[in-house]
């Protein structure tokens, strides 16, 4: 990168915004993909407004520089990778909740918003922001509006595209654009906020965001239901929603995430179980008590042992046991691999069945955990990114897996997004044309190909 697109970019934002020195660039080299996945950029800039951001892709936009938007570096896609070397655009500094409005039940953000900070404050309406990705703590809105995430309470609540009404946009030409708002209901023109939601930061960078918040449930009811057999675990999946019942979450652990698990967050799980469901209901007291009392019934009509959370404290120990599922991975080897393939939810048993048989063949450890109520599954490869024969077995088999999730109606991703670690298979699940309408869509919003490249169509 010259010399003179970094002065460019050191008169357009102020003192301490622009980052060269190579220990700060190293920051930005990966995000939460497999460390084997890693790339330093030129230089970082770190915008603290819409028009800051709008200056910087102009001036990359004049020297040909490829630029790669970037939130708290959660992706497990590669998506915030700079594939090509160039400029990392952080939003971390653009962090401010412009407004919660608890009339209309919505809330504007900036990207650099954390989302566990938005609940917080919703919370004090009543209120809350639905998407519950795994990382909540610490992603952005920005960058889980750009993946789509979804999270925890994907079953009942859905996903990020479902909350996201209106939208701040930079486009490749610096432009600024605002697309939808406050409004519930709104199908004027095309989808533009829908474009944008999921796009990777392939289209354009996300200044702003409106979002639907939702009234907070009155009460809950969290159990845990362990099973002799896996297979068990995914028929009582697929009884408690065949009961017209839909838990906020239905989160399934296979015997190797729940040994790991335990050794690392001592919550108490048992150990010498083939899977686990953690399961949480809520909604007005009296279908909370109803809702809780079915789920329990298929549980144990299916052989499994249950237990409720007795009280607060216990629900928060065992959402705090799933949420360290990553970190407890993280501590069995050098490097994980952390997969999201999905399929529909009566295929979950010989996706399952896949998994391990891929695994078997290829001499890995493999962890599968999910959100087995809405069919996406999380295999997470256990690897060491500095053995290559490993991390060739590694990469043979999340192919088979993905192959084996298309080809039982499923498809490659749930909520992390394809980024660089998926590029390579989209067109088995868009199929020429679709593949096709991507790049056309891509080629017609930046025909520079500087907004994120090396993704998507990689």
């Amino acid at each position: 990168m010259s010399d003179d697109l970094i002065r460019a970019l050191a008169s357009a934002l102020p003192k301490g915004r622009v980052l060269t020195r190579t220990s700060e660039l190293l920051c930005y080299a990966y995000d939460a993909t497999a460390s084997e996945a890693r790339r330093v950029p030129d230089v970082v800039v770190l915008p603290a407004s819409t028009d800051e951001v709008a200056r910087v892709v102009r001036i990359a936009r004049g020297a040909g520089a490829p630029v790669y938007p970037r939130g708290a570096g959660t992706s497990l896609s590669g998506g915030a990778i700079p594939a090509q070397g160039g400029i990392v655009l952080s939003t971390t500094r653009m962090d401010a909740v412009l407004e919660l409005d608890a009339e209309n039940h919505c809330a504007i953000v900036q990207p650099g918003v954390v989302i566990q900070r938005l609940n917080d404050l919703a919370a004090a309406h009543g209120l809350m922001y639905p998407p519950d990705p795994g990382s909540v703590a610490v992603a952005t809105m920005g960058g889980s509006i750009a993946e789509c995430a979804g999270g925890l309470r994907g079953l009942k609540y859905g996903v990020t595209k479902h909350y996201v009404t209106g939208l701040e946009v930079v486009l490749a030409d610096g432009q600024i654009v605002r697309l939808g708002g406050k409004a519930t209901k709104n199908v004027t023109g095309y989808d533009l906020v829908g474009l944008f939601v999921g796009s990777e930061g392939t289209l354009g960078v996300i200044t702003e965001a409106t979002v639907r918040l939702v009234p907070a449930p009155e009460a809950r009811a969290t159990m845990t239901a362990t099973f002799a057999q896996s297979s068990a675990a995914t028929r009582t999946v697929a009884a408690i929603v065949a009961g017209n019942v839909v838990p906020a979450t239905l989160e399934l652990l296979d015997a190797t995430t729940l040994r790991f698990v335990e050794e690392y967050a001592h919550a108490g799980l048992p150990t010498d179980a083939a899977a686990l469901l953690l399961i949480e209901v809520d909604g007005p007291p009296e279908a909370v008590a109803r809702e809780a009392a079915f789920v329990e019934r298929v549980c144990l009509g299916h052989g499994g042992v249950v237990e409720r959370a007795a009280d607060d404290e216990a629900r928060e120990r065992l959402w705090a046991a799933r949420r360290a599922a990553y970190p407890a991975l993280a501590r069995q080897s050098r490097g994980t691999i952390v997969e999201d393939a999905t399929v529909p939810r009566s295929r979950i048993p010989e996706m399952l069945a896949a998994i391990e048989e891929i695994a078997r063949r290829h001499d890995l450890t493999i962890a599968t955990m999910g959100h087995a109520g809405d069919g996406n599954l999380h295999p997470t490869v256990l690897v060491d990114p500095d053995d290559a024969e490993l991390m060739e077995r590694a990469h043979a088999a999340i192919a088979e897996i993905f192959r084996a999730a298309i080809d039982l109606g499923g498809t490659l991703s749930g909520e992390h997004g394809i980024g660089s670690a998926k590029a390579p298979y989209l067109g088995w699940a868009l199929g020429e044309g679709g593949l096709d309408l991507t790049r056309r869509i891509k080629a017609a919003l930046d025909p520079q190909n500087i907004l994120n490249p090396g993704k998507f169509t990689a």
